[in-house]
């Protein structure tokens, strides 16, 4: 069985809910950021993993569809890069990252993309 390992991280920033700097700006605008940080920091071209998996919760607004696929596009991805949002209420971009390394060490995928979009805080 292949080994997964994590090659990159980068999150969204942090802000203050409706107030903040970022009060304006939608979840896929927000998580393309982290998306392509994540894929420069590795040095990884946007089309080649083979998915992008996001964990979001209570789904709604501009995060309400498949925010993974909208977040991939915005981040540059190709539109050969598959995108799956999850909703598991808790612990959901956790879940995002063991699917995508299942996915890896399975053989299914030989790269991936696991992301929260969250970023406001109260």
């Amino acid at each position: 069985m292949r080994e997964a390992v994590i090659v990159s991280t980068a999150r969204t920033p942090i802000g203050r809910a409706y107030r903040g700097a970022f009060n304006n700006l939608e979840g896929p605008s927000l998580a393309a950021h982290a998306i392509r940080a994540a894929l420069e920091r590795a040095g990884v071209e946007p089309g080649e993993p083979d998915d992008v998996i996001m964990g979001n919760a209570l789904t709604q607004g501009t995060t309400g569809f498949n925010v993974a696929r909208q977040a991939a596009l915005a981040a540059g991805m190709p539109d050969t890069v598959s995108g799956m949002t999850m909703d598991r209420q808790c612990s959901s971009g956790m879940m995002a990252i063991a699917i995508i390394c299942i996915a890896v060490s399975r053989r299914f995928h030989c790269f991936g993309v696991p992301r929260q979009p969250s970023a406001s805080t109260v």
